[in-house]
């Protein structure tokens, strides 16, 4: 008995979501067919836990600030036990409100995994499946780089510890080590982080980057930068990890380890050959309406796609709407990634916009420079934090926000308001007129963007 469908979308997150209730409310037959819980990477295991692991640790953080004015005394140490119980308030619901939302708008559910027969047919645990259409939107997994590595634990396993070990050795300079690692510092961990590369966090402004990285260290945790993992070894008490640094041989020891070198399209399981769907370095080739190269009736949205942007919740929820549009209506659309945001969640963030100095320089824009030091104005100060930096590019020919980076403790805040500004095409000079509310860090646009 062969099941059928208008539309088959493969994964539960939120580009499989917003593909398969756009597709819905067009009219059309939807199923969504997942292998593990309903919910995907950001609600379950990803950008939702983490920030409420990463609020409680910056409330932490704030405390001792002010204890070392004399403000408070006796600052109770964050509770790691206790925070799980909160973070699972907000994880274990979310399959069946996800599953919720699917039968409240008709829209049937698979559970199992999937793999293609052929262009239109596949196989979801021995279930054969036919669709008119099918999305991918299966998301990404860990990036595995040395021999042994998987006796490092995995961002999901470190968002569901139990206890949190005394030391934690990091391997990959990126977001996920640096976030998570100011969230166990203020936990009480000793931390290290291993990066292959010069510079860490790649995809940010170097000099800002530099700035998070001295901080960091400031805190007392070990940055190696330019330090390449050759083999990760396990035994009762730890974790060893091996590595080339400078051309030597280096080892570092640590309680526990977390693999934090990048992801990459979780695509394994799907047999993408049998429906003739071409994969490239970055995920699934598509065209510029999200639909593969290689099979008109496949789409692809999220990181599983090569469909541009950076691998975010937005990027994916975006394109998964996309999908659905172009699916159920004549004029197509594409993504346009302009004005998105990325943000470090650090404890203070750092957070990036637009174009970087470099990409700008080659499109010939004469930029405008706009950056200092913020930790002594009053926005930083009143929170009794003394370290922040800016760096923001504007276009002196047309006035225009070009993008930029903050390092502070209102740079998410501030950098969604250049992130509208690029995306609606509004000039500074609008942001420099515009009365925000005071004291705010919106507010700080005069001086941000102001010569």
């Amino acid at each position: 008995m062969v099941a059928r469908f208008d539309v088959l979308v493969i994964g539960s997150g939120s580009a499989g979501t917003a593909a398969a209730l756009g597709c819905r409310k067009a009219g059309r037959s939807v199923a969504v067919a997942e292998s593990r819980e309903l919910g995907g990477t950001c609600v379950l295991r990803g950008c939702d836990p983490k920030k409420v692991l990463v609020e409680a640790a910056r409330a932490s953080d704030a405390l001792r600030r002010y204890e070392k004015l004399g403000v408070f005394r006796d600052t109770p140490p964050l509770d790691w036990a206790a925070l799980m119980r909160f973070k699972r308030t907000f994880t274990q619901p979310a399959p069946a409100q996800r599953q919720r939302t699917y039968d409240d708008a008709g829209i049937a559910t698979l559970h199992g995994t999937v793999s293609f027969t052929g262009e239109r047919t596949l196989e979801i645990d021995g279930r054969a499946v036919e669709a008119e259409n099918v999305v991918i939107a299966t998301g990404a997994k860990t990036m595995h780089v040395a021999a042994g590595d998987d006796a490092l634990l995995t961002s999901e396993d470190f968002l569901n510890l139990e206890a949190l070990p005394a030391s934690l050795v990091f391997v990959g300079g990126g977001y996920i080590a640096f976030e998570f690692a100011h969230i166990a510092a203020r936990a009480g961990a000793k931390i290290t982080i291993l990066n292959a590369d010069p510079h860490a966090l790649s995809g940010f402004d170097s000099a800002l980057a530099d700035r998070l990285c001295a901080f960091s260290q400031s805190l007392g945790m070990t940055i190696e930068l330019d330090t390449r993992v050759q083999r990760v070894q396990r035994d009762a008490q730890g974790v060893t990890v091996y590595a080339k640094k400078g051309g030597e041989d280096v080892s570092y020891r640590a309680a526990a380890g977390v693999l934090a070198a990048g992801r990459v399209p979780d695509l394994d399981a799907l047999a993408l050959g049998r429906a003739g769907v071409t994969v490239g370095k970055h995920g699934i080739s598509v065209n510029e309406r999200l639909q593969s190269t290689t099979n008109p009736h496949v789409y692809a949205a999220g990181d599983c796609a090569d469909g541009g942007g950076k691998p975010l919740t937005p990027v994916a929820g975006t394109q998964g709407a996309i999908v659905a549009h172009n699916l159920t209506n004549d004029d197509k659309r594409h993504f346009d990634p302009s004005g998105l945001a990325s943000i470090v969640y650090t404890i203070p963030a750092l957070a990036t916009v637009g174009l970087g100095e470099s990409l700008a320089r080659e499109r010939k824009i004469d930029l405008a420079v706009h950056e200092g030091e913020t930790g002594g104005w009053y926005s930083t100060r009143s929170t009794a934090s003394d370290t922040g930096y800016y760096r923001i590019f504007t276009d002196r020919a047309s006035g225009g926000i070009v993008g930029g980076s903050i390092f502070g403790v209102h740079a998410e805040e501030q950098i969604n308001v250049l992130a509208l500004a690029i995306r609606a095409k509004v000039p500074a000079s609008v942001l420099l007129d515009t009365l925000f509310a005071y004291p705010t860090g919106s507010s700080d646009m005069e001086f941000l963007i102001g010569d």
